[in-house]
């Protein structure tokens, strides 16, 4: 199935995000899609998974031209878009969410469903509910419906965030195999240049709307990097800085959810350092991290803010006390859908009910400036990249908080974002603040930590020197190898 796009264009207001982009995709082949954050790939692939159409433009499949409005019709014309987060209904099973857009009964669907999972080795359970699954097993639950579905191009997007070195494998096997074997398209949209280079034939880059090269693969990582920026960037330093006092402490804490337990956790951040969170999705971390924002009260324990005990306190305190926290949810946590960048930069700065509108449109253009974030005043936040809604965020934030706990901060973030923010995060961290924050990069957690935490099915391992671990040993801590590791101790 060869796909051919011609003269697409899309505009977001003032924001041409697609500008005359094309491009022909050629069938038996993994294709990277790269580029730095707003430079138009996630709406290209938007418009060719029907999730919203070009202003102008064709697209072609097998030479015939191809006119659908919508994702239902783009998987009838072959081509489905594996999400970053899926779209799926976590209360339902794995067999009710594979039914959707299916005309199968129950039983014909559960056949189809074992069949397909069989075949490239997944382990999915069709009785089991979705939220009981992990990212890597929704990532299958998934393909293995579009696949079921007839789609013969599968677009997927930064489809190894949060899953372990094994499923990333299992992953890679799979769309290898659909790719050489089964003569699909496979579009990878993603930031992780190992990724790419592991896996893709070829790639294209795209920059500030436009299609600017493609080059067959291999390439090395500088290569890839000069394709999307036009320079190479030095990699990142971390150096270290006095300690203050203890800011934030934990005490024997018990944190329960549904899932897991982190049973007797002790450990505390200093003024001006920098504890990173390792492990996979759902191993824990994220429940640590909302328990030291006030977001989730722990069943025992205390926990003490700059000597105060908060225990119990909701996250209004937290804040009023000095704490900054930062979802990895931009949208569903962080930012508010339907609203413009002026309204939340008012409501993150002010503290009278009656907004002073030209004042908050002011200072609203001046925080943008000063955190070169592509959009205007009057956008809507919706319309502005992940990594453009990222720096807006850190213009919402406080400039010396006590203490900032962000969940993934550079989550589907290119290199230089991602560099960027964390020179926003050290500016800070040298003015005393403490920095707690969690990722699924291991390059970027042992860059920047002073210390890490490991997170394994609710147990906790602390590496005491983040200087003195490996990205290999990491990954085998990750893996729940705690035993005669040698780096650190178990603190839960």
């Amino acid at each position: 199935m060869d796909i051919e796009l011609r003269n697409i264009h899309k505009w977001f207001g003032s924001i041409h995000a697609n500008n005359d982009i094309t491009v022909t995709l050629k069938g038996g082949r993994i294709i990277g899609v790269l580029g730095e954050n707003g430079a138009g790939k996630s709406t290209l692939m938007k418009i060719l998974s029907g999730f919203q159409p070009a202003d102008s433009g064709e697209i072609s499949i097998d030479g015939k031209p191809a006119v659908y409005h919508g994702p239902q019709a783009a998987i009838a014309n072959g081509i489905g878009m594996l999400q970053q987060d899926p779209l799926d209904v976590p209360a339902f099973s794995v067999l009710e969410n594979f039914l959707f857009g299916l005309s199968l009964n129950r039983k014909e669907a559960r056949k189809r469903l074992v069949e397909i999972s069989q075949r490239f080795g997944f382990d999915l359970d069709p009785d089991t509910p979705v939220a009981n699954l992990t990212i890597a097993q929704r990532q299958q639950q998934e393909i293995v419906r579009l696949l079921a579905l007839g789609v013969k191009t599968l677009i997927l997007d930064e489809p190894t965030t949060g899953i372990s070195a094994e499923q990333k494998q299992l992953l890679f096997d799979t769309l290898q195999s659909l790719a050489r074997q089964h003569g699909m398209t496979v579009l990878l949209v993603s930031h992780k240049l190992e990724d790419v280079i592991a896996l893709c034939d070829e790639v294209i880059v795209l920059r500030a709307g436009k299609l600017v090269g493609d080059r067959q693969m291999p390439a090395t990582t500088q290569q890839l990097v000069r394709l999307m920026f036009g320079q190479e960037f030095a990699p990142p330093t971390r150096e270290r800085v006095p300690l203050g006092e203890p800011v934030l402490r934990l005490d024997g804490v018990l944190l329960r959810d549904k899932r897991l337990t982190i049973d007797t956790c002790t450990f505390q951040v200093r003024a001006g350092e920098v504890v990173g969170l390792a492990g996979l999705d759902g191993s824990g971390q994220e429940l640590l991290i909302r328990a030291c924002v006030g977001l989730v009260k722990p069943n025992r324990g205390s926990i003490v803010l700059a000597g105060q005990d908060m225990t119990g306190k909701p996250y209004r305190h937290y804040l009023q006390c000095g704490i900054a926290f930062g979802a990895a949810g931009r949208l569903e946590e962080g930012l508010i859908a339907g609203l413009t960048l002026t309204e939340h930069v008012a409501l993150a700065n002010e503290t009278d009910p009656l907004i002073d509108c030209d004042a908050a449109r002011e200072h609203t253009a001046n925080q943008l400036a000063l955190y070169n974030v592509r959009g205007r005043a009057e956008d809507p936040i919706e319309q502005l990249s992940g990594g453009n809604q990222q720096r807006l965020l850190m213009a919402l934030m406080p400039e010396e908080p006590l203490a900032m706990v962000l969940e993934q901060p550079t989550r589907g973030l290119d290199v230089d974002s991602a560099s960027w923010i964390w020179q926003q995060l050290l500016a800070r961290r040298a003015s005393g603040t403490a920095i707690v924050f969690s990722s699924a990069d291991l390059d970027e957690l042992v860059a920047y930590s002073d210390r890490i935490l490991v997170f394994y099915a609710g147990q906790v391992y602390e590496i005491d020197d983040a200087s003195t671990v490996t990205i290999d040993d990491l990954g085998h801590l990750i893996g729940g190898e705690f035993e005669g590791s040698g780096a650190g101790r178990r603190l839960a």
